[in-house]
C-alpha cells in the first residue's frame, strides 16, 4: 500500500490548478480606497461570493474596472 507523503491526498493536487481565494490586497491607484474597491467588487462578483472568496486576479479587476469608470464619469462620489 502506498503511503501519501505530504498527507494532503489527491484534492491538494487539484488546487493547484485553481486561484486560491486571496485576502484584500492594498489599491495600487492613488486615490482609491479598499473600502471603494470592496464595495465594487461586491457588486462586480456577487454570484461569485455566493460560493466563495474571490481571487488576487477578480480583486485587480475590480480596482481596474472601478478606475475605469471613475475616468468615464460613471461613478457618483460619495
Amino acid at each position: 500500500m502506498k503511503t501519501k507523503k505530504n498527507g494532503k491526498g489527491a484534492k491538494s493536487h487539484k488546487r493547484s490548478h485553481h486561484q486560491s481565494a486571496q485576502v484584500q490586497p492594498e489599491p495600487v491607484t492613488p486615490g482609491i480606497t479598499k473600502a471603494m474597491v470592496r464595495q465594487h467588487a461586491y457588486e462586480l462578483y456577487r454570484d461569485k461570493l455566493a460560493h466563495g472568496s474571490l481571487t488576487l486576479g477578480d480583486w485587480v479587476l475590480a480596482e481596474k474596472d472601478l478606475v475605469a469608470m471613475q475616468e468615464r464619469g460613471e461613478l457618483l462620489e460619495r
